[in-house]
C-alpha cells in the first residue's frame, strides 16, 4: 500500500534527524525518558523467505522470496509487555519448476502479537521477544511457460497461523530508536488449480526486517 510506503519513509526521514542531533543516548535536560510512554510506532522494510516449497499437482516447485516496506502499532501495557498490530505491503513472489519460472503472486502478511521487552525502558540495547496470530493475502495470482500451471487458473486462499518474532531496538534518544526483527511465519492453506485444491500453501516464510519507530 502506497500509505505504508508513504508512512515508513517519514518515520525514517525524521528518525535519521534525530539520531543525527543525539548520536548518544541520554536523559535531555528536561528529564525526559522514555519509561512510561505507551505507544510506539515503527515503519521499515524487510525480506521474506519462504522455507518451504509446495508440490502443486504433484510437482515439486520453488517459491522465490522477495521485499516490501512494513509498518507496526504498538500499545505499551508498561516498560516490559505490549500489544503488536503489524503489516506489510505487497510482497512479489516468482514461482519456478526446474529453474523456469511458472506463476507469480502477491503476498501481504498481518499479524497481532503479544511482545516482552528485556531490560529497562532507557537501556541502549532492548531485546523483545513475541508470539501471535498472522494472516496472509494472495493475490495477482497468474501463470505463464510451460510449467504445471501453464494455462490454468491459479488461487491461493488465505494463510491463516502462527508467528513468532525475536529482535533488538537500539535507542537513540528517549523517543527514537532504531529496530532489527526476525519473524517466523507458520500457516497452510489451499492452493488451487481451475478452482480445484492441487496442493497447500504452507510457505512458512522467515522474515528479516529493519526500522526506525518513535514511542509517545
Amino acid at each position: 500500500m502506497s500509505s505504508i510506503r508513504t508512512l515508513a519513509l517519514a518515520i525514517a526521514t525524521a528518525a535519521i534527524g534525530s539520531a543525527i542531533a543525539a548520536p548518544a543516548f541520554a536523559q535531555d535536560a528536561s528529564g525526559d525518558t522514555a519509561s512510561g510512554k505507551r505507544y510506539t510506532i515503527v515503519g521499515g522494510y524487510a525480506h521474506f523467505e519462504p522455507t518451504r516449497n509446495p508440490v502443486v499437482a504433484d510437482t515439486l516447485t520453488k517459491v522465490n522470496g522477495g521485499g516490501a516496506p512494513t509498518l507496526s502499532f504498538s500499545y505499551n501495557f508498561n516498560d516490559n509487555w505490549s500489544i503488536e498490530a503489524w503489516g506489510a505491503d505487497k510482497v512479489g513472489h516468482k514461482v519456478e519448476v526446474n529453474g523456469g519460472k511458472t506463476a507469480s503472486f502477491d503476498g501481504q502478511p498481518y499479524s497481532l502479537s503479544g511482545q516482552y521487552h528485556f531490560g529497562a525502558a532507557d537501556n541502549v540495547f532492548r531485546p523483545f521477544v513475541g508470539l501471535g496470530y498472522y494472516e496472509a493475502n494472495y493475490t495477482n495470482e497468474s501463470t505463464e511457460g510451460t510449467g504445471v500451471a501453464a494455462g490454468q487458473r491459479l488461487g491461493i486462499e488465505t494463510v491463516k497461523g502462527a508467528v513468532a518474532t525475536a529482535g533488538v531496538d537500539l535507542n537513540i534518544n528517549p523517543t527514537w530508536f532504531a529496530r532489527a526483527d526476525l519473524r517466523y511465519f507458520e500457516g497452510n492453506s489451499d492452493i488451487k488449480l481451475n478452482g480445484a485444491k492441487a496442493g497447500e500453501a504452507k510457505f512458512n516464510p522467515v522474515m528479516i526486517g529493519v526500522g526506525l519507530g518513535a514511542r509517545f
